[in-house]
């Protein structure tokens, strides 16, 4: 009962403010091909992987109740569909300075000690978090392979139930996926996402 008090107390205080993916991507706009390092020390690219037919790329961090909470479900989402095409790609931009426990040697023991089977990249310049738009962790951006480009379908959270994902009513990134894998248009493009908002490097 406590957590759940907490969780809703971190999650209330994270997401005060307007819905806004300004200036990042918008549904429909073509996602850059970033390169960025991996927890085993490799660079891994958008595009590199030329099975994919897309990407569940999830703005995440170690810190962050609501990431926390919500990680088992990205874990989830990579072993029910990277099967099928569309792994999951983590990516952690909080500054280490600020939050040093989102630091590159924090992010592999947290891979190695959750045994993450899907990538998990330091954007240590945060250019691709701020070129996206991603403001809060987690936060997914569904990305859809079109000949050499990566179209954003989708943009936000995970469900509707940051505390129990057995019990939300909405599962958003799942019915996008699906729905791509159908052929079909997704039903609901964007839904706010919360969480702790991103530790930018000061000026």
């Amino acid at each position: 009962m406590k957590r759940s008090f907490f969780l809703l107390a971190i999650i209330s205080f994270f997401t005060l403010g307007a819905f806004t993916y300004e200036p990042g991507y918008q549904v429909g706009d073509k996602a850059m091909n970033f390169s960025l390092k991996n927890v085993n020390g490799k660079i891994i690219s958008l595009g590199e992987d030329k099975s994919a037919k897309g990407y569940v790329v999830v703005f995440t961090c170690n810190t962050c109740p609501v990431a926390q909470a919500y990680e088992q479900r990205v874990v989830d989402l990579n072993t029910q569909f990277a099967p099928k095409g569309y792994p999951v790609i983590a990516i952690n931009a909080n500054d280490a300075q600020l939050s040093p426990g989102d630091s590159y040697d924090e992010m592999k023991k947290r891979s190695s000690e959750k045994k993450y089977a899907f990538p998990y990249l330091i954007d240590e310049t945060q250019e691709v978090a701020k070129t996206y738009g991603a403001k809060h962790t987690p936060t997914v951006f569904v990305v859809q392979r079109q000949e050499s480009d990566f179209i954003i379908k989708y943009i936000g959270a995970i469900d509707n139930n940051a505390q129990d994902g057995e019990r939300a009513s909405q599962k958003y990134v799942q019915n996008a996926v699906n729905a791509l894998l159908a052929d079909k248009p997704v039903a609901i493009p964007t839904a706010k996402a919360i969480g702790c908002g991103i530790k930018w490097k000061k000026a």
